[in-house]
């Protein structure tokens, strides 16, 4: 393999790695908030409880997603340099925000909720985890502003005389209509895994305790499971709607990637939406049957309009050949891998059928006051964790991949002479890193990165089998004290 193929890897694995993080994240910092604003309105102590116990899991999270996120900007410098001398005065900007003003206060704040309990009044205490929360979400946001700018670059201009992109308008980057689309999607997908985490272990829980005769216990947990019913179903409403946004853009910016999402191997009026299709999905696009279809959704998903015509991939690749030169591959040079794009578009939205169990167990688990009691479900719950993690890594390598060969597509005001703003993936890796450098960093990267999988899933586990922590008489009132700083976790 080359120091291209290898460098690729490399950065999907710590990335897909590091993303095992995040949207928990960004998802549970609010949920946890809500809990502490429910204790702090109404006082009653089972809102403490699960305020501490999920916030026990979220500071896991936080601090892991931290560790492995570092490793990321590293990468923009060692192995891939063409990619940070191109454009890397606009995709530095957003990435500075992100550690200088999202950081900042997330990390400042979340010391305080740590340190906070007893110490700070419990509305000064209410207020960190909120800025903590939304200040992580803010760090997404920058993070989302230089992804999308990868997508859609917009706010440069091309700079002749560097042979750079350059910044042009910092309101036209970090306002790009990708990253207006994206970033709520990504936020309600991270709602989604919280939710989904809340609810699979509060259901554990209640039916443990339920089998054990201990209902007093079991009620505990089933505020959390209400709460993260009705998380789920805003949150799934809130992917569906921002999913669809996301799609009329690709089909105005990216229309390769919808045709490869959609194995279209002919331009068609009406397009249809492939539920499944067999054959050989190669990148020539010629044995691929369709077996199951539904008429014209294709179309609809990218303009509202079932019989829009909607260009096939061989149509594409011509225009781009047209347009950006042939590189001597065949002329398949500008469509990305068919099978992962297909495949990995259809995955992010099966795996959302775990959320949606979820979402109709707890309704009916817990309708009139009731709780749930069977052990299969709790167990069945368990499994289902996983699902949004899934459907959240499926999402984002159609998103990376699908845009492939470009590291950053072409932008809207492209002319080849004036304002050339593109790059390819093989132009933009680092021309001075050897394969063994890149394999050896590859080999070292994932075995830390596979360890502190490990430790996190071992910290998770652990914790969430502790269960809600019993607090005191004191800890529950919500009158302000001057007690001492103590650290909860």
């Amino acid at each position: 393999m080359s120091a291209l193929d290898l460098a690729r890897w490399q950065f999907g694995v710590t990335t897909v790695y590091h993303f095992i993080f995040v949207p928990l994240t960004l998802g549970l910092g609010p949920m946890v908030a809500i809990m502490q604003t429910a204790w702090f309105r109404t006082g009653k102590e089972h809102w403490l409880r699960l305020t501490k116990f999920f916030g026990s899991l979220f500071l896991i999270n936080f601090a892991m997603g931290v560790v492995t996120g570092i490793v990321q900007e590293f990468q923009f410098g060692m192995n891939w340099s063409g990619y940070s001398v191109f454009v890397g005065d606009i995709f530095g900007a957003p990435l500075a925000m992100e550690a200088l003003i999202a950081f900042f206060i997330e990390s400042t704040f979340l010391g305080a909720w740590i340190f906070g309990w007893g110490r700070l009044s419990k509305g000064v205490h209410l207020a960190t985890i909120w800025l903590a929360a939304l200040a992580a979400n803010l760090s997404a946001y920058f993070i989302i502003v230089a992804n999308s700018f990868m997508q859609h670059p917009v706010g440069t201009k091309y700079n002749p005389a560097t042979g750079r992109a350059e910044l042009d308008s910092i309101s036209a980057v970090l306002f790009n209509s990708t990253a207006m689309a994206a970033f709520p999607h990504v936020v309600t997908a991270g709602l989604v895994t919280a939710g989904t985490l809340v609810a699979a272990v509060s259901t554990w829980w209640m039916v443990k305790h339920h089998r054990a005769g201990n209902t007093e216990e079991a009620a505990v947990y089933r505020p959390a499971l209400r709460l993260s019913v009705w998380v789920l179903i805003a949150a799934s409403i809130g992917v569906f709607l921002t999913g669809d946004w996301q799609g009329q853009l690709l089909f105005e910016q990216q229309p390769m990637k919808m045709a490869s999402a959609e194995a279209l191997c002919e331009t068609q009026e009406g397009a249809e939406f492939s539920v499944l299709s067999i054959g050989d999905l190669q990148n020539d696009c010629k044995h691929v049957t369709n077996v199951i279809t539904v008429p014209g959704l294709t179309s609809f998903l990218s303009t509202h309009d079932f019989n829009a015509t909607i260009k096939g991939i061989p149509d594409l690749q011509a225009e781009y050949v047209q347009k950006y030169g042939d590189d001597g591959q065949g002329g398949a040079s500008y469509v990305p891998m068919l099978p992962l794009t297909y495949w990995t578009f259809r995955l992010m939205i099966g795996f959302l059928a775990g959320p949606a169990l979820l979402i109709l167990g707890g309704l009916w688990y817990t309708r009139k006051g009731r709780s749930p009691t069977d052990g299969k479900l709790a167990k069945i719950a368990l499994w289902l964790i996983p699902t949004p993690y899934l459907a959240n890594f499926a999402g984002w390598i159609f998103t990376e991949m699908g845009r492939q060969p470009w590291i950053v597509a072409p932008n809207p005001e492209y002319d080849p002479q004036t304002n050339p703003v593109y790059l390819t993936t093989e132009k933009a890796v680092s021309g001075f890193v050897d394969t063994a450098t890149v394999a050896t960093s590859l080999i070292l990267f994932t075995l830390l990165y596979g360890t502190l999988a490990v430790i996190w899933f071992t910290l998770m586990r652990k914790h969430a089998q502790e269960g809600a922590p019993q607090v005191s008489a004191d800890e529950s009132k919500t009158d302000d004290d001057d007690g001492p700083m103590g650290f909860a976790y």
